[in-house]
């Protein structure tokens, strides 16, 4: 299991390396440069299936999101 990702902003691209929780889902990341706010898309269950590099833990072991 890969617990570190890099999150991309939609807004303005700039990535950044971020932990990924095990506990729980992430719904919402601010950008530290553009200070968008990051949410998961239409069907996502968390920012680092919808922006990251690494997906969660849920997809990367049963290959679909917690909310299925």
């Amino acid at each position: 299991m890969i617990l570190e990702s890099t999150l991309a902003c939609p807004q303005c691209g700039h990535a950044t390396s971020e932990e990924i929780p095990l506990d729980s889902c992430r719904f919402f990341h601010e950008c530290i440069q553009c200070h968008a706010l990051m949410r998961p898309k239409v069907g996502d269950c968390c920012v680092f299936r919808s922006y990251g590099s690494v997906k969660c833990p849920p997809v990367q072991s049963h290959g679909h999101c917690c909310n299925g």
